[in-house]
């Protein structure tokens, strides 16, 4: 007779073999805070513009050398649940703002760090939380009235140097010392496309990666530029009217399946000619139509370049739909899904197309000079896979605080400037407070001075000696004095002569994002894990890459 092994009395005894089921302080919240300053700690290395890279390799064995949290974060597939609630955060504030991700992890760990010593004095994790939104809505309160200036018309040329200056700012965290090259590129591809009503697409600027030279060889071309050869013998068309379709370019095949019987040559030649002259027939009236250029989704066959070349039309193909549909939108084209000719609301139209090749890369490229172009094409050169990467992350950002200006044109102090300025003015609010909440909202503003530190640390500056001086310059009243991590001269900066902004929106919603996902963790008091099911773990549905599918 087998011998049965009773269970533990409680909870335990509910569950199966194998299930996990941690409750109280010490286990649970204990726990989640310290997992969560862990994972917190892992990215502050590598925030501002002297942040340290990491090198990160995901399940498939991919490298990516980058000190961007939103890459960090979203190719480490994190499992423990706490700190999985800080990472959904970072995401949300990565599709909200584009910018910051790294400012929400940060804060929200210096939360619950502060917390941590608050629920050791005896308060309760409620009476912190609550001391925590009181901060966090005095906080929202003041930001409006910390900001240092206003971008009220982006279009504006008087305002140029400033939405240079806060894109530089935003594009510095990631390339230092690239970071006027890279601002001027985003700009000009930002500001070739801005349309007249509509507000800003971020998916409107493209990166075209290409292997080979360094960055200052980077362009902006107005139009997009593909990695693909031309099909056929035309390599150059200028005023060129396109056609575009989702379908092969061949002879096409019937729908059902028939059965010709020939009984003579004749009848044979006569059969193959007839296919050849359908096809030339099309090629042809598509020709008549105007059209010097087709673009394909499928494969051209033999014949029909033979035909192509021989009406002088330029053939491109494209293997993703996605870039399909993109060029549609960029030459203002329809995509067809048969091999008929056009009509004139269906072509597209492009100042040039030709092909190019850059170091060993061919490429072809659709050009619009007018004002009338939606797409804008940044060329990244660069010697290295990774380091082409991590631009095109710089772009990004850069690309996505020029849309949050073009929403909201608010700027706030940048270098740390903000954050004392919050801290000092939360830190005096908190002394009014008359319950238990005081605690809560001086612990955020101690949180908040830990931007400084992190900054001041990653430069290789003493921080205490930096949090004092900047402390006792905000109390005078200079509200924008900031870190200065230039190496020469003094330490604080008057950040807006040196100008040094940050986005309004990013700090908004970061705030907000951050604290939410504090008080979230630490209303957690028990964390039970059912058994994990037997069986090979099920392929995660990942988001598709932007380069191949997006």
């Amino acid at each position: 007779m087998a011998l049965h092994v009773p269970k533990a009395p409680g909870f335990a005894q509910m569950l199966k073999d194998g299930a996990m089921h941690l409750s109280g302080l010490e286990e649970a919240v204990y726990r989640n805070i310290g997992a969560c300053k862990q994972f917190s700690d892992t990215v502050k290395t590598a925030y501002g513009p002297n942040g340290m890279n990491k090198i990160v390799i995901n399940h498939i064995d991919k490298i990516f050398i980058t000190n961007d949290a939103a890459t960090i974060v979203k190719e480490l597939d994190i499992e423990h649940p706490a700190a999985k609630i800080i990472v959904f955060a970072s995401e949300m504030q990565e599709q909200e703002v584009g910018d910051g991700t790294n400012f929400v992890i940060i804060f929200a760990g210096a939360l619950l760090e502060q917390a941590e010593h608050l629920l050791k004095m005896g308060l309760t994790p409620v009476e912190v939380c609550e001391g925590f939104q009181v901060a966090l809505e005095k906080t929202l309160e003041l930001l409006p009235t910390l900001t240092c200036h206003e971008i009220k018309d982006i279009k504006n040329n008087a305002e140029q140097v400033v939405l240079t200056q806060a894109v530089k700012s935003s594009i510095m965290s990631k390339q230092y010392g690239q970071e006027q090259f890279i601002t001027d590129l985003v700009l000009k591809a930002c500001t070739s496309i801005l349309p007249e009503k509509t507000t800003f697409n971020v998916d409107n600027v493209r990166v075209c990666k290409i292997l080979g030279s360094n960055l200052y060889n980077s362009t902006v071309v107005n139009g997009m530029v593909f990695k693909r050869t031309n099909e056929g013998d035309i390599t150059k068309q200028t005023d060129a009217k396109i056609a575009v379709y989702t379908c092969p370019i061949d002879i096409t095949t019937t729908e059902t399946k028939g059965t010709v019987l020939i009984k003579s040559a004749e009848e044979l030649q006569n059969f193959s000619r007839g296919e050849e002259m359908v096809l030339e027939e099309q090629i042809k009236a598509i020709a008549d139509a105007g059209v010097t250029v087709i673009v394909a989704g499928g494969k051209f066959g033999d014949m029909a370049l033979h035909y192509l070349n021989k009406y002088k039309i330029m053939g491109v193909r494209l293997m993703s739909k996605f870039d399909l549909r993109r060029l549609c939108k960029s030459v203002s084209a329809t995509a067809l899904p048969r091999l008929t000719p056009p009509n004139k609301e269906e072509i597209g139209y492009a100042d040039c197309v030709y092909v190019d090749e850059l170091g060993d890369t061919s490429l072809v490229v659709f050009r619009l000079d007018g004002k009338d172009s939606r797409m804008s094409t940044i060329v990244v050169r660069g010697a290295t896979d990774n380091y082409m990467d991590d631009i095109e992350r710089a772009i990004d950002d850069g690309v996505n605080t020029f849309k949050g200006i073009s929403r909201d044109g608010k700027l706030l102090p940048g270098a740390g400037a903000i954050e004392m300025e919050l801290a000092y003015q939360v830190g005096l609010y908190a002394d009014t407070l008359p319950g238990l909440e005081q605690y809560g909202a001086k612990r955020f503003a101690i949180a908040l001075e830990g931007f400084v530190k992190i900054l001041a640390d990653n430069t290789g500056v003493k921080s205490n000696e930096t949090l004092a001086e900047l402390y006792s310059q905000h109390s005078k009243g200079n509200k924008n004095a900031g870190f200065n991590i230039e190496p020469k001269g003094s330490s604080l900066i008057d950040v807006t002569k040196a100008g040094i902004f940050d986005s309004y929106l990013a700090k908004f919603w970061g705030l907000q994002y951050a604290t939410q996902a504090a008080c979230t963790i630490l209303k957690v008091d028990q964390i039970i894990m059912a058994k994990r099911a037997g069986g090979p773990k099920a392929p995660g549905g990942r988001a598709p890459d932007n380069d191949d599918d997006a």
